[in-house]
């Protein structure tokens, strides 16, 4: 297993111009779909809402282009679900092209602007989400994340992130240049794969975070998904 290598990707730089955002998260978008990041989620969704009964409010942590709060309203809709669906992001960029896939399907999701690691998350949430950040992060700001993420619902966290492996770091690179042209997703994809945990290094963060009992089990392909469950 390779050692942990956190660089700084291209996604991350505020000069990146706002046409390689955009073409680098439609690209990203590509990849989600076929590697179906909602399926992940969706299980635990669906079990909670039927367990409580009524709409269950989600809020999605470092949303992107809104691949996971869309693809979550769409499931819904077809599941007689009512969500009530809120997502942040750090970039301005980023969240006009969430908003504007939104309205573009009729959508209601509330986006808005926040530094996960900087900004006081909004609480009582059913469910936080995290998917596809935690890689970008040191160990302490993981474990930050993770704390605030716990902190922010009352009832479950659904982490889901890169599993770092050969394997992985391989098929990551092929499906970054089979599914996009956009150079900083073949530069950032990757580096992606390089700075993920395993699922064993991510429940030690959880642990770390106080989320304790936390779950981590692997999900094809590539990744894993972390599951806690706030105590009653």
């Amino acid at each position: 297993m390779p050692a942990r290598a956190l660089q700084p990707e291209l996604m991350d730089d505020p000069a990146l111009p706002a046409d390689e955002h955009r073409k680098a998260l439609a690209g990203l978008a590509r990849l989600n779909a076929l590697s179906d990041s909602v399926g992940v989620l969706w299980p635990d969704v669906r079990k909670l809402a039927r367990e409580l009964g009524r709409p269950v409010r989600i809020l999605d942590v470092a949303t992107g282009s809104g691949d996971v709060p869309l693809g979550l309203w769409n499931r819904a809709n077809r599941a007689g679900i009512e969500l009530e669906l809120s997502a942040c992001d750090l970039s301005p960029v980023a969240l006009d092209v969430a908003q504007a896939r939104a309205t573009s399907v009729g959508a209601v999701v509330h986006f808005f602007e926040a530094d996960a690691l900087g900004d006081p998350l909004p609480s009582r949430f059913d469910i936080v989400i995290c998917s596809l950040f935690l890689h970008h992060l040191t160990v302490d700001d993981a474990v930050k994340l993770l704390a605030r993420c716990a902190a922010a619902t009352d009832n479950l966290v659904l982490v889901n992130d890169l599993a770092r492996s050969r394997w992985n770091l391989g098929l990551v690179w092929l499906a970054t240049r089979i599914l996009t042209r956009s150079h900083v997703v073949h530069v950032d994809g990757p580096l992606s794969v390089r700075a993920a945990f395993t699922a064993s290094e991510a429940r030690a963060l959880a642990e770390r975070a106080g989320l304790t009992g936390a779950t981590v089990s692997g999900r094809f392909p590539c990744r894993w998904l972390l599951s806690w469950r706030k105590p009653a």
